[in-house]
């Protein structure tokens, strides 16, 4: 039987010298290392477990440090264990000798910290984990992700005045299918103002349209927990996240690059780029 212990890091971090823009750029779905344990437990295969991946979007910022901004990248897979959900959202149907349920209708379906389903309601596996296993994923990579985004977002205000995270995804584009033909590229989402300031939403909107892509904001997805935990514009620290189409890059059904992938990645490495430089030409905003 594989040792079921975590020998990775939770994160890859890489930050430049010096640090030149308040922008921080972070990839918390993008993780593709599955435990050799994980896989062998799982219900489905490897692809299906890597359907719930934001799959290459860590590759959209393999520049930034050359332009001064830190960039931070989960290791670990969502179908593992979710960044971007609270450590309560805990779910009794996956996790053995829980005292109390999880709240929330995304623990009901199946998408708590620890997902018990990947896209399109698959199971992840038959049987549950223990509660020793959850708090070792919660402890080895939760815990430290969102110490570590806290303690960059600190230190940006600190040098800056203040700090951006941006929280990049990607999104199915069948979840899209309401806007008919005219689907946004990207969807920005602030939390309708409560992760952060208009203004700052605005600069960086502006910085995606001018390449030609169809922005929306906060629709259909206005953020999740990680703006919601990390955003607090009236202190400086503000949070977007990013939700990039999927198909603009990628064959859903493979998971591998699609003809457009080396052109996208260079439209997305100038519009981070971009978003970066921002600041350098524009005076710094002021907490809101």
């Amino acid at each position: 039987m594989p040792e079921r212990k975590l020998h990775i890091p939770p994160y890859a971090l890489r930050v430049p010298q010096p640090v030149t823009t308040p922008v921080i750029f972070a990839s918390p779905h993008s993780g593709c290392h599955y435990p050799e344990y994980f896989q062998e437990d799982a219900a489905i295969s490897l692809l299906q477990l890597r359907s719930s991946e934001d799959a290459f979007v860590d590759q959209f910022m393999r520049n930034c440090p050359d332009f001064g901004a830190i960039s931070i990248a989960a290791n670990y897979p969502r179908a593992f264990l979710d960044l971007n959900r609270d450590s309560t959202e805990l779910d009794p149907g996956i996790i053995a000798g829980l005292r109390c349920r999880g709240r929330g209708n995304r623990v009901a379906a199946g998408l708590g910290v620890i997902p018990r389903v990947v896209a399109g309601g698959r199971a992840i596996r038959l049987g549950k984990i223990t509660l020793d296993e959850a708090r070792e994923r919660l402890d080895r990579i939760w815990a430290p992700w969102h110490a570590r985004i806290a303690d960059l977002m600190q230190a940006n205000r600190t040098q800056f005045g203040h700090s951006l995270l941006i929280d990049l995804h990607s999104m199915p584009n069948d979840a899209l299918s309401t806007f008919g033909t005219r689907r946004p590229d990207i969807v920005i989402g602030d939390r309708y103002g409560a992760s952060a300031s208009p203004q700052m939403s605005d600069l960086v909107a502006g910085a995606l349209r001018e390449t030609g892509l169809r922005v929306s904001h906060n629709s259909p997805f206005a953020g999740a927990y990680i703006t919601q935990r990390h955003g607090r514009p009236a202190q400086g620290l503000h949070v977007l996240q990013i939700e990039i189409n999927r198909a603009l890059y990628m064959n859903e059904a493979t998971i591998e690059p699609n003809q457009n992938f080396a052109h996208f990645a260079d439209v997305m490495d100038g519009v981070l780029r971009r978003i970066a430089g921002l600041w350098s030409e524009k005076p710094p905003l002021a907490a809101e």
